[in-house]
């Protein structure tokens, strides 16, 4: 007889070989799920590392495993899918539009044929992109991505198909019953079964309702994220503009104070803000202050090429363009126009900004923005239209008149001009005035020379008058293009017209006309303007 304790010990060790398999196989499952869930999370968020130990882990489990890829991976717009539905008795096919979406097998793709149309799924044959298509398989796996994307469906028969009419009549049956349950549903009182027992349709049960999310997911990398946050927490990616925080949702002790991080830290940005504004203002007045703002940087002069220190050259302010000031001041200096073009000129590009009257001023010297200023009236009054200058001999006053206006006191000298004679007669009127004039012309002989040279100078073409202010204007040698010196009108010399209309450079309205439409302006034209 063995002692009792070896009976136990043999007893115990064959409980524990009969029970092992059993309790092995629950404790694999439930470490298969936790795996497949570890997978799922570290192959969505990129973790190599993760969704490799989680692999070999199931890999020595030997769990049979699928893995699919999740609904939020496609498109959530519905498409429209064409479709050619055709049989075995027909040549041709009957054209079909389905909306359908991307993530949808074949297999839920002909139960909804079935449900449409009463096609039992063993009935359709799918073919996409020229392959049979699987009932496992996608729409988006056989390329469908569109609006227009095309399929083709081939109805078998019943015979071929090793369908019999009663399995057709019970599936029509099935449908007929789902029907009527999901018509009446709605009416029922809750909790009411009424005397007949519940009708079983040998269709599977609906999966129960997802629970409801508290907060928002990801759209890159599907984390749930809390409802308060702006952006993910794993990925840093902007919350859906679309997403709204229910007004029944009380954050937690962590959103409190991370709501409370965010709302100094947004104070502290608008403080810098305001700093960094009124920094920006003080500094702009600053500059506005100065007659002429120096460089901050160090550049080298685009006309000269020379290097320009910090603070020693100038920067203009309607372009901002830096020269040194040496440079600036012969631009000024040697302008025939009072308005100073920018002298910055490229292959490319030409400025054709302004320089300020201040900035003229702080470059100059007294004496040569006192002369500057004489020039610049000088142009005022020869290109002023109804412009008229004292006739006092050395005197600088002149006037713009208007019609009913005829006479002109200056206020330099004091004199009283006529504008209609254009000459000071005092103590005379205009006809004596005129009648001594007359008397004292054929009397002076230099001015009876002058004035019969001009005269022939014009009969020979030699001369002509300014289209504009009358001037007599001549050329001496070159090109067609000359500038009348008092008006600064540009003129072409073969037309003895206007270069230009009153509406400047560009304009062909003003009689030359030169090249419109390719045609020069004149025969003798040397296509120079």
């Amino acid at each position: 007889m063995k002692p009792l304790d070896t009976y136990g010990l043999s007893f115990m060790k064959i409980g524990q070989i009969m029970t092992s398999p059993e309790v092995n196989l629950t404790n694999n499952l439930k470490e298969a799920e936790e795996l497949t869930e570890l997978l799922s999370e570290a192959i969505s968020c990129g973790d190599k590392d993760e969704a490799k130990r989680c692999s070999e882990k199931l890999a020595e489990l030997c769990v049979p495993v699928s893995v699919s890829v999740s609904h939020k991976a496609y498109s959530q717009e519905s498409i429209q899918l064409k479709v050619g539905v055709g049989d075995a008795q027909s040549d041709n096919y009957v054209p079909v539009t389905l909306l359908v979406s991307l993530n949808m097998t074949i297999l839920e793709l002909k139960d909804m044929i079935n449900t449409d149309f009463g096609f039992h799924p063993s009935l359709q044959n799918w073919v996409i992109g020229k392959r049979l298509a699987q009932d496992s398989s996608t729409l988006y796996s056989h390329g469908i991505r569109k609006n227009g994307d095309q399929a083709y469906l081939y109805i078998k028969s019943a015979k071929s198909a090793k369908l019999s009419r009663g399995q057709l009549n019970q599936e029509k049956e099935l449908r007929r019953l789902d029907g009527i349950i999901e018509t009446l549903s709605p009416l029922l009182p809750r909790g009411a079964t009424g005397s007949s027992p519940p009708i079983k349709t040998n269709q599977p049960e609906p999966p129960p309702p997802p629970k409801p999310q508290l907060g928002w997911s990801c759209l890159v990398c599907t984390y749930a994220n809390k409802p308060t946050r702006p952006g993910c927490e794993m990925c840093g990616s902007e919350r859906p503009t679309d997403y709204q925080v229910p007004d029944i949702y009380q954050p937690d002790d962590d959103e409190i104070h991370r709501l409370h991080q965010e709302e100094i830290a947004n104070q502290q940005y608008q403080l810098a803000l305001e700093e960094e504004r009124e920094k920006n203002f003080l500094s702009l007045v600053e500059t506005d202050a100065h007659s002429l703002v120096p460089n901050t940087e160090e550049v080298d002069c685009p006309v000269c090429y020379s290097s320009i220190p910090p603070g020693e050259g100038a920067t203009l302010r309607e372009c901002l363009h830096v020269f040194c000031r040496e440079c600036l001041k012969g631009t000024i200096v040697n302008s025939m126009d009072p308005e100073v073009t920018c002298p910055y000129m490229d292959e490319e590009y030409s400025c054709n900004s302004k320089l300020q009257d201040r900035e003229i001023k702080s470059l100059l010297s007294q004496e040569e923005y006192q002369k500057f200023m004489e020039l610049s009236l000088c142009f005022a009054e020869t290109r002023s239209e109804n412009s008229y200058h004292c006739k006092t001999p050395d005197c600088a006053g002149w006037c713009i008149f208007e019609d009913e206006v005829n006479e002109f006191t200056c206020e330099l000298c004091n004199e009283t001009n006529c504008l209609l004679c254009k000459a000071i007669h005092n103590d005379m009127n205009c006809k004596e005035y005129q009648d001594d004039l007359q008397i004292r012309a054929e009397n002076d002989i230099a001015a009876k020379q002058t004035t019969q040279m001009l005269e022939a100078l014009l009969q020979n073409g030699e001369a002509m008058h300014c289209p504009k202010c009358k001037v007599i204007v001549q050329k001496k040698d070159g090109c067609d293009w000359i500038c009348c010196l008092m008006c600064k009108t540009e003129i072409c010399w073969v037309t003895r017209q206007s270069r230009w209309g009153p509406n400047g450079t560009g304009d062909n309205s003003g009689g030359c006309g030169c090249r419109v439409n390719g045609v020069l302006c004149h025969p003798k034209c040397q296509n120079c303007h």
